[in-house]
């Protein structure tokens, strides 16, 4: 496995491989990496034949209130789960923005509410840094996890509208045992948080066996105790449902019936 820093370094190699005839996978995250991470990396390993994994905590997805600073980085522990991975290269630039950089991608309708509400520049900085990442590694397939449903969206339209040529493979939710979304935010929950947690997704899947899923989601949770509700919605076939437990925001989703999905739209 290698690991490179600078762009030129990982255009030379994924060069040398398309020369070759083979096949890039590409999965974009900020580190921290756990069992959804390494989901990604298996199913691109399954349709692809060398896969790269990018690890930059991107600076402009945070807002000025949140966990930049704090975030983890537990490099030699996501070195190593790369190395037993099969992962063939690792991309870990020092800084992605050039001094004085003005441009920015927007992606003007899927990134509203949600997410997108209560963190008016987050998804400027997603689109924008994945833009950028899709243009350094040039994959044929990048892959994604539905934990982050309106990330998947974005990045979805982003890539269509802009005719960038790669083609976006979404990967369903890793669950830990308990049945929480796995998430390098968990890491910041105390024991007690992450008892309060678990109704998320308990609570979520009932829901979605529902004629009313999102008033009965809204209603249910806003009852339990020290979780703070963000947002229940429907989007994509999917109910989705943000939460504060503590000072952790946590994301999920579920697939809805079919005849639901339908129904809501």
């Amino acid at each position: 496995m290698k690991v490179v820093a600078t762009e030129k370094a990982l255009r030379a190699q994924v060069q040398r491989w398309k020369s070759n005839g083979e096949t890039v996978g590409f999965v974009p995250t900020m580190g921290a990496l756990h069992q959804g991470h390494l989901r990604l990396v298996e199913e691109a390993r399954k349709r692809c034949d060398r896969v790269v994994v990018s690890i930059y905590v991107n600076p402009t997805q945070f807002g000025p209130e949140e966990d930049y600073l704090r975030y983890p980085r537990p490099w030699s522990k996501d070195r190593v789960l790369c190395q037993k991975n099969q992962v063939d290269l690792v991309y870990r630039p020092q800084n992605l923005y050039l001094s004085g950089a003005s441009t920015w991608v927007f992606e003007e309708e899927l990134s509203k509410g949600r997410c997108g509400g209560g963190r008016p520049t987050h998804f400027r900085g997603v689109a924008t840094v994945v833009t950028k990442l899709l243009n350094q590694v040039q994959p044929d397939r990048a892959f994604f996890g539905w934990k982050d449903a309106q990330q998947v969206e974005v990045i979805q339209r982003v890539v269509r509208d802009l005719n960038i040529p790669v083609q976006i493979e979404p990967v369903e939710i890793v669950r830990d045992r308990d049945g929480l979304a796995l998430s390098s935010r968990n890491v910041y929950l105390s024991g007690q948080e992450r008892d309060r947690a678990l109704a998320i997704p308990l609570l979520l899947q009932v829901a979605v066996g529902k004629v009313n899923s999102k008033a009965w989601l809204i209603k249910t949770l806003s009852k339990i105790q020290g979780i703070k509700l963000d947002y229940v919605e429907k989007s994509q076939g999917r109910l989705c449902v943000a939460a504060w437990v503590g000072k952790t925001r946590l994301l999920d989703n579920r697939v809805l019936p079919l005849k639901r999905s339908m129904s809501s739209r």
